[in-house]
């Protein structure tokens, strides 16, 4: 029947513990500890990762608040701007105001004058047209 040799048997259970040692030695462990780095570096990853996000995110807040002072910054610029267009126009408007002003008391002195003048050319020739205007009635009758 079965031929069962007990040397045979501590033979290969001897074989198979020496093979089990050799194999921890050499790859298992090796193995393990490689793994064991492998999560440490990856769990130093995340930290690091999560540090960079919270970094990034002060960054970006940083940079919402820089955005936000120069947008200020520039509203006030333009207000400014404006204002100072608005001045300067209504400077120039009292100005041009002024100047039609003194134009047109000028242009009322002179049409005044011109008045005078037509009234005094007229009147002087008052009795050219007394002297026309009877003579033509004299034709007349």
């Amino acid at each position: 029947m079965l031929d069962i040799s007990f040397g045979l048997i501590i033979m290969t259970a001897v074989i198979f513990f020496i093979l089990v040692a050799v194999l921890n030695g050499w790859l298992y462990r090796p193995l393990l500890n490689f793994m064991q780095e492998r999560e440490e570096s990856i769990r130093k990853d995340m930290e690091d990762a999560n540090k960079n996000s919270s970094g990034s995110t002060k960054l970006l807040q940083e940079a919402d608040e820089i955005i936000a002072k120069a947008k200020a910054e520039a509203a006030s610029i333009k207000n400014e701007i404006i204002n100072e267009a608005k001045e300067y126009a209504n400077r120039v408007i009292e100005e041009k105001k002024e100047e039609l002003a003194k134009e047109y008391e000028s242009f009322k002195i002179k049409l005044k004058e011109d008045e005078e003048n037509i009234k005094n050319t007229l009147l002087s020739q008052t009795p050219l047209f007394k002297e026309a205007i009877k003579a033509k009635f004299s034709k007349l009758q």
